[in-house]
């Protein structure tokens, strides 16, 4: 006989049971390479050569699976059986009263199972009642009270109609009632205050579509069940009454009070009790000579782990072959996860898109993989939807700001956030920012909560409808003056215009080409009024590079922009975005022999 049990602490969490999640429908799917142990004596030996903790490799299955098929091709990988993710471990547990629990376990610490996301304490859901009932209950612990009670109920029986069940005359429906009430008192019946529902069936509730609703409880706790195993003696002496309780409560024993299991390390599995060590042995002798009325003894439990229980790099290291790479490592982009899969994952790239996408749900909707490396003007690249929904458009939360991107259209790197970061510490509230390549506005729009005024600008028009729509998103379209046009003509337009501000700040964000735009800076200046001082602006340009010494390869390629040598330039490593090959920032004050040079850029 198997009774469920949820993994929580008493009193302190909710009463959530965890049920098994249904297992697939039959079909040809790829069936992970696991070692599976076929027998329990396998599993508890397993648990010696294997290192501690839950593992794939450990425990057995409860499924007799088919042995694994190779798919007749790589297009066909797209799918598994997540059934044979499912572990049964054989546990050892010690059943003690609940308000004995917190005593044990603080006592016991150090010999119970110590399993990631999983409790050591397991609620019994056959004998949980509310305490407002435990004063009208009978003290049916020892069995006293229990004749008393029936011969109540024959007694008022008799004097209602002269008989009683026991004459050969069944109770009428209240009697009947009431006698049920009184027995499933005495046997910790779990839903007491909807008793009169037992007498009529429960209606099976349906969706619109003529689909059954799915049972509450089961979705996103589908982690982790405990079963008790009883002995055969046990069973023999219990009553069945699984016809009115249901198969959850097909046999019960008289109700001995709330309980808890405290469940013993995984070494303990299967072992008598002189097996045990000296500090358990103390705590049984303990409660035999003290407390022999109460629920307190060694019982035996499986522990069975679904497919939700591990993790991401755990489902991928059965999935792909031995010895491969395992891709745990994404980007996120609002609800979209974007891979970069090396060449030997493409065949896997369907199941790894899986199982990614149901590790991390609901946060992630969409699994993307770059096809190909930024090619175009535009900064977008080429995206394959793995898995989840075709829509690549998302809001993105940064700095407290909300940014719509569409990442077919326009470009977006999460993991440039700490470096935008560490550029807006940068500048005051008196700057005026230029941000020469500005994208969908990540450091354009939170450098405006911060300075006087910023000009925007890119080439993409989509990134600028993205834009305009992100400032109006984050109020701040009153600060933001918005330009689409080429990077030099826009450096010459906002320059020479003589109502714009007094530019501080220059931001040039594209690493691959803006040390090629820095020649727009010679002469900007040369045609400005007679007499009046403008502030040379401080540049921020970033720039790759797969030098030696890649600071010192970036400053030579700005010295040759500018045609200047003599300026201090200080450099900072950003990021290693592939083996050899940094992302550096370069920030100078922009010589004053550049900018009031008579020659100028080649426009």
């Amino acid at each position: 006989m198997a009774t469920k049990f949820s993994l929580f602490r008493p009193h302190t969490l909710p009463f959530i049971t965890f049920y098994p999640p249904p297992r697939p429908a039959a079909k040809p799917l790829f069936i992970p390479r696991l070692c599976f142990a076929t027998t329990a004596a396998a599993a508890v030996h397993s648990f010696s050569s294997l290192p501690y903790g839950p593992s794939l490799h450990k425990g057995h299955s409860p499924f007799p699976l088919e042995s694994p098929k190779c798919p007749s091709s790589v297009d066909d990988l797209t799918s598994f059986d997540e059934a044979a993710f499912t572990r049964v471990f054989d546990v050892s547990a010690l059943r003690v009263p609940s308000n004995l629990c917190s005593t044990f376990e603080n006592r016991l610490r150090g010999h119970l199972l110590n399993w990631p996301r999983i409790k050591n304490i397991a609620r019994v859901a056959g004998d949980e009642i509310e305490d407002q009932f435990k004063t009208i209950l009978p003290n049916s612990i020892d069995g006293t009270d229990t004749e008393t009670e029936t011969e109540k109920l024959v007694t008022l029986n008799r004097r209602i109609y002269g008989k009683a069940e026991g004459d050969g005359e069944q109770l009428n429906a209240v009697l009947y009632r009431d006698k049920l009430a009184r027995t499933f008192n005495s046997r910790g019946y779990a839903k007491f205050r909807n008793l009169a529902k037992i007498s009529r069936p429960r209606k099976k509730k349906k969706r619109d579509d003529g689909e059954k609703r799915v049972r509450k409880g089961v979705g996103r706790n589908e982690l982790a069940l405990v079963e008790l195993v009883e002995d055969e003696d046990w069973e023999s002496d219990s009553e069945d009454l699984s016809g009115l309780l249901g198969e959850d409560f097909k046999r019960q024993t008289r109700w001995r009070g709330s309980t808890r299991l405290l469940l013993l390390d995984e070494k303990y599995a299967n072992k008598r009790i002189e097996e045990l060590p000296e500090a358990i042995k103390v705590v049984l002798q303990e409660q035999d000579d003290q407390c022999a009325k109460l629920a307190f003894e060694l019982v035996k439990c499986k522990l069975t782990l679904f497919y939700d229980y591990w993790q991401l790099n755990e489902i991928l290291e059965a999935l792909l072959p031995k010895g491969m790479i395992i891709p745990s490592a994404f980007e996120m982009v609002g609800h979209i996860a974007h891979l970069n899969l090396k060449d030997e994952h493409l065949p896997y790239r369907n199941l790894i898109a899986k199982v990614i996408l149901d590790k991390n749900k609901p946060k992630i909707q969409t699994v993307v993989n770059k096809v190909d490396a930024i090619q175009n003007d535009y900064r977008t690249m080429q995206l394959e939807v793995l898995a989840g929904n075709n829509s690549l458009v998302t809001t993105v939360l940064e700095n407290g700001l909300r940014f719509h991107v569409d990442l077919a259209t326009v470009y977006w790197n999460s993991r440039l956030a700490s470096e935008r970061q560490r550029l807006l510490s940068c500048f005051t509230h008196s700057d005026v920012v230029c941000d020469v390549f500005s994208g969908v506005g990540p450091i354009a729009i939170s450098a405006a909560k911060k300075v006087k005024h910023v000009y925007a600008n890119d080439l993409n028009p989509c990134a600028v409808e993205y834009l305009e729509r992100n400032c109006v998103l984050n109020k701040l379209e009153r600060k933001i003056e918005v330009y689409n046009m080429d990077g030099r003509r826009f450096i010459e337009t906002v320059f020479a215009n003589q109502r714009v501000q007094s530019i501080t700040q220059v931001v040039m964000n594209l690493p691959k080409d803006a040390a090629e735009f820095l020649d727009a800076f010679r002469g900007i200046f040369r045609r400005t009024c007679p007499g009046k001082e403008y502030t040379l602006p401080r540049i921020h340009a970033y720039g790759f590079s797969k030098a030696q010494d890649p600071e010192f390869d970036f400053h030579e390629r700005i010295k040759s922009a500018l045609s200047e040598v003599a300026f201090d330039v200080k450099m900072h490593r950003v990021r290693l975005v592939a083996p050899g090959k940094w992302m550096l920032c370069a920030s100078f004050i922009l010589p004053e022999r550049v900018a009031y040079s008579d020659t100028g850029s080649n426009l």
